[in-house]
């Protein structure tokens, strides 16, 4: 079965075709500034990167003909249960009225014009408002402001199936604790194989590379008065140049481990205080599970630091056995999902 994968970001959009969860090949399309700067929103560049995609496939040469399924990433859609969803026009309908502008909101719509010129099905998976909250962890400590759900749950699930795939297990059999570590991170209980709950991604949690995760609320609610900035200043400032940013200038852990390496005694105060919040949240997510969780899953870019995966070892290991999984393959993550529908082990869902 070949499948097509699409993953716009903030300057590019990713493609990858694959023979079931093979790769055939990946490539990133580059998009200038200058190009972007013509459209007021992502959803406005639809019929410019679709175009791109389309370009590249033939420079490939590749023939659309034996595309068997195309598969987007997913955007800013109402909170849905976690799972592959067939795109539908409902879909496409909010995506371009969507809450939050961003790149992935187009992700569906790529991928239906694709798949509409071949007469193939599209697909989008676990997006970021994946919701299977139970409804305890929905309670925040004002009746006026719900736990956010945003997640990195693509990553998160592609995860638990590999986990599941390995052991042989099913994954409704599952309890484990889940943590993305990335430029965000997200920290999810999986429980009979349900993300109950997550915390991390913008709201709450560890801080990470770029974001400033939980923080205190009275001194934050001072500081917001004091700054002088808007509201998206506020908060582009606290998801975008909170973490390792704020503390060290830079989003980039190689670097900060070089900066240890080379004896920067702050460095590795603020690093182990980063992997000290990351051990806290699975130690405080673990016991959403009630002592049941069976493995903790570690995944995500920053996964492939040693130190960093040591540190979180030497304080969570006590709690369950821990595997870890680096880096964030998104384009085989949607290929994944695909498979997945193919063969039975999951069925597409219809976004209502």
């Amino acid at each position: 079965m070949k499948i097509l994968a699409i993953n716009p970001g903030s300057t590019s959009t990713k493609v990858g075709l694959f023979d079931d969860e093979k790769s055939i090949f990946k490539e990133s399309i580059s998009h200038s500034v200058d190009e972007l700067s013509k459209f007021s929103t992502s959803f406005e560049q639809k019929d410019f990167r679709t175009r791109a995609v389309l370009d590249m496939l033939k420079k490939n040469n590749v023939d659309l003909k034996t595309i068997n399924a195309v598969i987007g990433r997913g955007g800013i859609l109402k909170p849905l249960q976690a799972g592959v969803y067939k795109v539908n026009e409902k879909m496409l309908e909010e995506l371009k009225n969507a809450s939050v502008d961003h790149p992935s909101n187009i992700g569906a719509v790529i991928a239906h014009e694709i798949a509409k010129e071949i007469n193939v099905t599209a697909y989008i998976a676990d997006p970021v408002c994946v919701d299977e909250f139970e409804d305890i962890a929905r309670f925040s400590g004002l009746k006026e402001l719900e736990r956010p759900t945003l997640s990195h749950a693509l990553n998160i699930r592609a995860t638990l199936f590999k986990y599941a795939t390995e052991t042989k297990k099913n994954v409704a059999e599952i309890n484990a604790v889940i943590a993305h570590l990335g430029g965000g991170i997200s920290i999810s209980p999986i429980k009979n194989g349900k993300m109950v709950d997550v915390s991390g991604a913008n709201d709450g949690g560890p801080f990470s590379p770029e974001r400033s995760g939980a923080l205190p609320a009275t001194r934050l609610i001072k500081f917001s008065f004091k700054s002088g900035k808007s509201e998206k200043e506020l908060i582009d400032y606290i998801t975008k140049r909170g973490g390792l940013i704020s503390h060290l200038g830079t989003n980039d852990l190689r670097k900060v481990t070089e900066m240890i390496n080379a004896g920067d005694a702050h460095a590795k105060l603020i690093f182990d205080a980063m992997c000290y919040q990351i051990a806290k949240e699975i130690g405080a997510m673990a016991t959403v599970l009630m002592g049941k969780a069976e493995v903790i899953l570690l995944t995500g870019g920053m996964s492939y630091n040693e130190m960093l995966v040591a540190e979180i070892k030497e304080r969570v290991g006590w709690i369950a056995p821990i595997r870890v999984y680096p880096g964030e393959e998104e384009l085989e993550a949607l290929a994944s999902a695909v498979v997945r529908v193919s063969k039975g082990l999951e069925i597409s869902k219809e976004y209502s």
